[in-house]
């Protein structure tokens, strides 16, 4: 997978969580949670959602390693 695949399959998954939000303007360094307002659910559905998408398993343990756009993005084309 590379980077503009999976910036869309995480666009696509966002957009059903959090309408109206263009991840065009969130800061890609900065956490995904506060910039997209979300709660620890809406993540965890995301990061199901993304699974179901693309089969990529995102252990609990690398949670930290997603916690920004950039590093979601990094993380799916490392392990995609």
């Amino acid at each position: 997978m590379n980077r503009d695949e999976a910036r869309n399959v995480i666009s696509e998954v966002f957009r059903r969580i959090t309408p109206g939000v263009d991840l065009d303007t969130v800061d890609a360094a900065a956490e995904l949670r506060y910039e997209l307002d979300i709660d620890s659910m809406d993540l965890l559905n995301a990061v199901i959602a993304i699974h179901e998408r693309t089969g990529v398993d995102i252990p609990e343990t690398d949670y930290g390693k997603i916690e920004t756009l950039e590093g979601l993005v990094e993380y799916l084309v490392e392990h995609g």
